[in-house]
């Protein structure tokens, strides 16, 4: 049925009976068929979506070593052989950039192996970084796949979870909620209260990113916040609600060096678990007046629950807690002033780099796609070199605090 057919017959039942459900529910329909019908059209259901290969100097500047030497390398049959074109460029996975790197860690001389694998020792705790804000809009999901992308790009083994029933940090990383994730899939199997609780492994899944696993989530996420309550009031479990992603984690821990959670736009129970369970909390904020009134109001709820979570006996310790300024335009005076405002109130606790907004990254999310993902040649290339600058800056300010709190230089 077409979309005028069924907005006409949406009337026509809100005319005779009022039927706000059927309306919702009708609308609802239409926009999810309509979403899968274009998924489908880009992603077919016979393929999974891939990651581009990287050209030798991109694959060079990730690996921190010259081209040159990187030719070379390949010219001595030292590492994996990249793809070659008939015009002679040499493209390579994110598979093989990550070979090259084992193969450079383990012949180094007079360097650090850990600058080409840079993965946890045993005495470094998991770094488990909570990107929250309860206000939609602030940037938290695209800032969550961008940082978990790069991470993995860089050599860290990274766990991604999508705590949000709106699902849009899976539908990034190549996962329909609607779709791809059955009833018990999502983290909700691995902190739930009943007997159908599963450990988190067995709900983890690798992605086309290598070094990149991920957590889905879609509406089953609303069951914690419903189940939650009952488990509280009956004492139903000897784990109270605020340690339950962190115990979940603890059974996964020795497998990554980063978890990347992007937290619900609402102060629930489930942030609130994320929130206990992370080590570091980025705070996305776009600089409008209103997104910092509901910034405020975020902290101050942030402050009010977590004060209970630690008079309750919960242990929060936080290596850092960063506020980003996210879809920042230099050129417009009012949002300049707002970053001004920030960095007087909040000194270094502000990002140093924000994340500019930009056409490139809307482009790349028509068709759900990364920065990272959609490569230099599909758009104009000053506009991406600007976009992916600004990117590559706060991602990198960020990896470093994650640097600073294991003790490394």
């Amino acid at each position: 049925m077409s979309a005028a057919a069924v907005n006409n017959q949406i009337g026509r039942a809100l005319r005779q009976t009022e039927a706000v459900d059927e309306a919702i529910g009708a609308h609802a329909h239409l926009l999810s068929s309509q979403l899968q019908a274009m998924t489908e059209a880009l992603f077919p259901p016979v393929s999974e979506k891939t990651l581009r290969r990287f050209t030798s100097g991109e694959a060079a500047k990730l690996l921190r070593i010259s081209d040159s030497t990187l030719r070379k390398m390949t010219l001595a049959g030292e590492g994996p052989a990249p793809e070659t074109t008939t015009s002679g460029r040499r493209l390579y996975t994110l598979s093989q950039i990550n070979e090259i790197r084992r193969y450079l860690a383990a012949g180094v001389r007079g360097r650090d192996a850990r600058e080409f694998v840079p993965h946890r020792s045993a005495d470094e705790h998991l770094q488990v970084i909570a990107v929250a804000n309860f206000k939609g809009g602030s940037g938290k999901t695209t800032t969550s796949a961008h940082l978990a992308q790069y991470l993995a790009l860089h050599g860290f083994r990274v766990l991604a979870i999508d705590l949000d029933p709106q699902a849009s940090l899976s539908a990034l990383l190549g996962v329909m909620p609607e779709v791809d994730v059955k009833a018990n899939d999502t983290l909700y199997a691995a902190i739930r209260y009943d007997s159908q609780k599963r450990p988190l492994s067995e709900v983890i899944r690798s992605t086309y990113f290598d070094g990149l696993d991920l957590v889905p989530g879609n509406l089953e996420l609303m069951e914690f916040e419903h189940a939650t309550p009952m488990a509280l009031r009956n004492q139903a479990s000897q784990e109270v609600f605020y340690t339950r992603i962190a115990a979940a984690l603890d059974e996964v821990e020795d497998r990554y060096d980063i978890v990347v959670i992007d937290c619900p736009p609402h102060m629930g129970f489930l942030t609130l678990s994320g929130l206990c369970a992370a080590t570091a909390m980025v705070v996305t904020i776009h600089p409008q007046m209103l997104d910092v009134s509901s910034m405020s109001q975020f902290l101050l709820m942030a402050n009010d629950l977590l004060s209970v979570v630690g008079e309750a006996g919960g242990k929060l310790r936080y290596d850092f807690i960063r506020y980003l300024v996210t879809r920042y335009e230099p050129q417009d005076g009012p949002q300049t002033k707002v970053v001004a405002l920030l960095r007087n109130l909040f000194d270094d606790y502000v990002l140093t780099n924000a994340m500019v907004k930009s056409a490139a990254m809307s482009d790349a999310g028509l068709t759900k796609q990364t920065l990272y993902e959609i490569g230099r040649e599909n758009l104009t290339r000053s506009t991406y070199d600007r976009a992916i600058e600004s990117l590559d800056a706060v991602n990198g300010e960020i990896a470093d605090l994650v640097i600073k709190a294991w003790g490394r230089r």
